[in-house]
């Protein structure tokens, strides 16, 4: 599976340790602790992810929720701040959520492993939840 992986400069600490720890990841940086704006870095993962150039992405801001924000203003995108692996799971089998948002400054290494963990491996589900998130893809139609 082709992952793709970002952050700000609130997330950089933890991405650099999952990327440690898990592996295989492309890395869009940020690449310093240096203050940097979370748009730059959440819009890149969030475009690659909606033009299929990888299957997921992963995004990590200081709280998760710019990171959320922006992903999911680019269409196709079903970005899922999870704080722990029962939200991780739930993301994946009823929302079919193609990028994972973590909160840098408030999830340890050893919870994010296993956030990522149970994202990665954890299938959707379909049938009812199918029908929701045609729903979804209707809305983002309209909207244009």
């Amino acid at each position: 599976m082709k992952i793709i992986i970002g952050s700000d400069h609130a997330g950089f600490d933890l991405k650099e340790a999952l990327k440690g720890a898990i592996g295989g990841m492309t890395d869009i940086g940020t690449d310093s602790g240096e203050s940097v704006d979370y748009p730059d870095f959440g819009v890149r993962v969030a475009r690659a992810v909606s033009s299929g150039e990888y299957e997921r992405g992963i995004l990590i801001c200081g709280s998760g929720v710019g990171m959320s924000i922006v992903a999911n203003k680019v269409p196709g995108i079903r970005a899922a701040l999870c704080t722990d692996v029962d939200t991780a799971r739930l993301s994946r089998m009823h929302n079919d959520a193609n990028i994972l948002v973590l909160a840098g400054r408030r999830t340890d290494l050893k919870e994010a492993v296993a956030i990522v963990t149970v994202w990665l491996e954890t299938p959707f589900e379909g049938g009812r939840h199918a029908r929701r998130l045609d729903k979804i893809r209707n809305i983002e139609e309209e909207s244009r």
